[in-house]
């Protein structure tokens, strides 16, 4: 099978739609293989424009979705960015693309199958500026504290404080808010306060966790 055909036809579909608008986004999607980080059984979907199962209930998000997160994300080179939900690792391989080889990228996954799976699949994907760690991502990761960025690829029930807490002066934070149908909510933080913009509907598996559902 053709993946790299099937990639790049993704790619150009997603530009033609206007959900990646510009060259670093679109850059990154060339250069990540979602094949990688799919279950062998479902690789053949790997280029479709849906989410897919990758075990313990959980999902790769659609490539349209993660397109969009990283174009409203305005995600710049050299940055630290915490994600909260690694899932199979393809979200975080697009970010490191995009922050580059002085950029890091830390994901904290709940399900200790799944974080050793990403692992194995950045590591596939020799991919180096990804950190996945183990443990409760509604609580953040306050080791590495303060990010540049901070994006849940799961719904929460409302914004989390520590997510909050571990976010840069200025920074940009990006929450699924609701049930499995929820609204993309975008936080920037300006001093003690956040300029909050929703970005519309979505539907994302839920957060688990103290701050989850």
């Amino acid at each position: 099978m053709d993946f790299e055909t099937k990639r790049i036809e993704l790619v150009k579909r997603l530009c033609w739609e206007g959900r990646i608008s510009t060259f670093k986004v679109e850059k990154a999607f060339l250069d990540v293989p979602r094949e990688v980080f799919v279950t062998e059984k479902l690789k053949k979907y790997a280029y479709l424009d849906t989410p897919l199962e990758i075990g313990n209930g959980q999902t790769i998000s659609a490539p349209h979705m993660v397109a969009i997160m990283c174009e409203s994300l305005d995600l710049k080179k050299g940055q630290k960015i915490l994600e909260v939900g690694a899932g199979s690792g393809y979200h975080a391989a697009i970010i490191s693309k995009i922050v580059g080889k002085n950029g890091h990228v830390y994901t904290i996954e709940r399900h200790e199958k799944l974080g050793k799976d990403a692992k194995e699949n950045l590591k596939k994907a020799n991919i180096k500026n990804v950190t996945v760690e183990t443990g409760d991502g509604s609580m953040g990761l306050p080791k590495h504290a303060p990010y540049d960025r901070i994006y849940v690829t799961c719904a929460a029930p409302d914004i989390p404080s520590p997510l909050k807490e571990q976010l840069k002066e200025g920074g940009k934070l990006m929450v699924p808010v609701g049930d499995n149908i929820c609204e993309l909510v975008l936080l920037e933080k300006k001093g003690k306060r956040f300029i909050i913009k929703n970005l519309g509907g979505c539907a994302f598996v839920p957060l688990v966790g103290k701050y989850g559902h």
